[in-house]
């Protein structure tokens, strides 16, 4: 099969590279050029790649890029704008399956969820809006890049509602940052609420292979892509992340459970500065997304300590440094000086 992978030197894309590499697909890149030297993914070390550069917001860039190429299927893992979705679609329109990357952010009610299914109503565009307009907000974007696609392939397109990925490579450091935590082990701050709530998690690899396949056996429709609900609870995942730790922590980590109003109140922020924890009630519903569409469409599911063994196995020869923020956002993990003022009125707080 001939795949032209969009953004195929990123952390999923590149991911998606390897795997059709692997089935022994005929591989293309679209990419900026900006994310690995033109002519190579991400790690540099695969071969039979044929790596094309443009610029997606530039129609003309792009015509550049791509004619006279022809493809079997597009797998779109770097969809930030409509006007660049619009562009590619528009050099693409004959092909035969287009599968885009989007996410359960595109649904209206999430956070804080939950999502029933597929047909929960997503981001709609604001009456009276310019439809060139970009959308204001992640989730809009992806719901009108969704329309756009739509219009485009119709019924060959898949949209892969993701849910949050998670995997070796993985360059935010919000799993990354526990599993460091944990490593330096002593007096750990978790919340003290929330921790039996359900989450729920997509390996990387799990969801690059499933989009290689579903390419090769034209899936289509929407899909919300992420692991099952309730695969593991928040404390479950941390005590996950101790045991795979193991005998690679300096010393032994231990749980510090805080309330919410005590750690708001330090100025500790959710999802930012504790990964994956949000206050409240919300943090029951944030995590419930059916995924029977998922699981029709034979998007597997390997259990969450799997995912943190390899995790933890490729961070160990990363450089702390190697996390970098999503988007522009502050990195994630509690910053020292928020744990230390936490940690210290903890012990001074009379038994």
């Amino acid at each position: 099969m001939r795949l032209l992978v969009i953004g195929g030197t990123g952390w999923l894309g590149g991911t998606v590279v390897r795997a059709a590499l692997a089935r022994g697909d005929e591989v293309t890149t679209l990419t900026r050029g900006r994310t690995a030297p033109a002519g190579s993914p991400r790690d540099g070390a695969l071969r039979g790649v044929r790596a094309l550069v443009a610029d997606r917001a530039d129609p003309a860039d792009v015509d550049r890029a791509l004619t006279g190429r022809t493809f079997d299927a597009v797998v779109d893992t770097a969809g930030y704008s409509v006007a660049g979705v619009r562009t590619t679609a528009a050099a693409l329109a004959d092909v035969g399956h287009y599968a885009y990357v989007s996410s359960i952010s595109a649904y209206r009610d999430w956070p804080p969820g939950p999502i029933q299914g597929t047909g929960d109503p997503t981001f709609a565009a604001a009456p009276g809006a310019d439809p060139e307009a970009e959308p204001a907000g992640y989730g809009p974007m992806k719901a009108a890049s969704e329309r756009a696609l739509a219009e485009v392939f119709g019924d060959r397109l898949l949209l892969a509602r993701s849910g949050l990925i998670v995997g070796p490579g993985d360059p935010t450091g919000r799993l990354g940052w526990w599993l460091r935590r944990i490593a330096r082990g002593g007096d750990v701050v978790v919340p003290a609420s929330n921790l039996e709530a359900p989450v729920a998690f997509v390996d990387v690899r799990d969801l690059a292979d499933w989009l290689v396949d579903g390419a090769h056996r034209q899936v289509t429709g929407a899909v919300n892509a992420s692991g099952d609900a309730g695969m593991t609870t928040y404390g479950g995942l941390l005590e996950a992340c101790r045991t795979v730790v193991g005998a690679d922590a300096d010393r032994a980590a231990t749980w510090v459970p805080l309330d919410d109003a005590m750690l708001l109140a330090a100025g500790v922020e959710e999802w930012t500065h504790l990964p994956f924890w949000s206050a409240g009630d919300a943090a029951r519903t944030l995590w419930q997304v059916d995924t029977t569409s998922a699981r029709a469409a034979g998007l597997a599911s390997r259990p969450i300590v799997d995912t943190l063994r390899d995790t933890w196995s490729w961070l160990r020869d990363q450089p702390p440094a190697a996390a970098t923020p999503v988007s522009g956002r502050p990195p994630f993990g509690l910053p020292a000086a928020i744990e230390h003022t936490l940690l210290d009125a903890r012990r001074r707080r009379p038994v």
